[in-house]
């Protein structure tokens, strides 16, 4: 008997070749399938609905609490940078040290390079 997945998580694609195998092929039904594989049967109606697992998909963007009110002003420097040559577009630290200079910006380099 296949080892159980109940409480693991995410399914692999092997996982779901092998509930896939004993749906449409062997016959088995979905609530069988589901004791069978100890999973729910709501993971199993997705898996014989889907071939491969589909991955983690955001509901919204991540909250950047500290950067967030600055967003308008780096998308404006990255835009009016596209007009120069590749040599004289701005990079991270430069728009962190414009941030700083211009605004007031009170925050790490790291938070503006990861943002």
């Amino acid at each position: 008997m296949p080892r159980s997945a109940r409480g693991q998580g995410m399914k692999n694609v092997d996982d779901y070749l092998r509930v896939r195998r004993a749906v449409q092929i062997e016959g088995l039904s979905r609530r069988a399938a589901a004791r069978r594989f100890g999973i729910d049967p709501r993971t199993v109606a997705k898996m014989t609905t889907h071939s491969v697992p589909q991955g983690y998909v955001r509901t919204k963007p991540p909250v950047r609490p500290k950067l967030d009110p600055f967003v308008a002003i780096i998308d404006k420097i990255l835009a009016d940078g596209k007009s120069r040559p590749k040599k004289q577009q701005h990079t991270a630290k430069r728009i962190f040290e414009r941030l700083r200079a211009e605004h007031r910006l009170a925050l790490e380099r790291t938070t503006v390079d990861d943002g």
